[in-house]
């Protein structure tokens, strides 16, 4: 089969153009590429970067994501420039700041290792669940929650405190911190049975 070399080219081009030329899309790539820098800054030798300093310089990365995973949401709807590829990228990009996160803060003995599983396993598993229900086309009966943004903020404010682990206003930031990772976890399980809950109808019809 011959293929059309004109008709390639501008399709390569297009979907270039989606990828990189699109505003929100270089943001959200801007949030993956912060990703391995945030996971340097703890392995750099204290000589290079204090321990206060790490904990300091790790929690502006990741707030700076957080502010980055709204950014480009906003521009997409004030620019107009919501694609596809966006739509995909964007929770990609979420969820692996999170769980680089999670992974980091289990290593460094900050967090529970069970509660990262939860939180972590749960991300894939809803991911897993949505892909199955666009390719239905129900997507829109799992959109995202009122509970699911919740258990978001929960999840964002305990890593935030849990990476600068020291004192803050007189708030002891790792005891808070993880408070609310665990109190996460247990939106987490929620979020994920009420998705599930809705997702039942589809479940059983297409067990077999």
């Amino acid at each position: 089969m011959k293929i059309n070399n004109g008709l390639l080219k501008r399709f390569t081009s297009s979907y270039t153009e989606h990828m990189f030329s699109n505003i929100p899309n270089l943001i959200t790539w801007l949030r993956i590429l912060l990703i391995p820098v945030f996971v340097t800054v703890f392995y750099l030798p204290d000589a290079t970067l204090s321990p206060h300093l790490k904990n300091l310089v790790a929690t502006l990365i990741f707030l700076l994501a957080a502010l980055t995973d709204w950014l480009d949401g906003y521009l997409a709807r004030r620019l107009n420039q919501s694609s596809a590829f966006g739509a995909f990228l964007d929770p990609v990009a979420d969820k692996l700041m999170v769980a680089a996160a999670l992974i980091l803060l289990v290593k460094l003995g900050r967090a529970d290792a069970i509660i990262a599983f939860i939180i972590i396993g749960r991300e894939i598993t809803i991911s897993a669940l949505r892909e199955w229900m666009a390719k239905l086309g129900e997507a829109k009966s799992i959109a995202v929650s009122m509970l699911g943004k919740i258990k978001t903020a929960f999840q964002m404010i305990a890593i935030l405190l849990l990476l600068y682990h020291e004192r803050l206003l007189g708030i002891d930031c790792q005891v808070a911190g993880a408070l609310l990772l665990y109190m996460a976890a247990l939106l987490t399980l929620w979020s994920m049975g009420y998705y599930l809950m809705l997702a039942s109808p589809q479940l059983k019809k297409h067990q077999n």
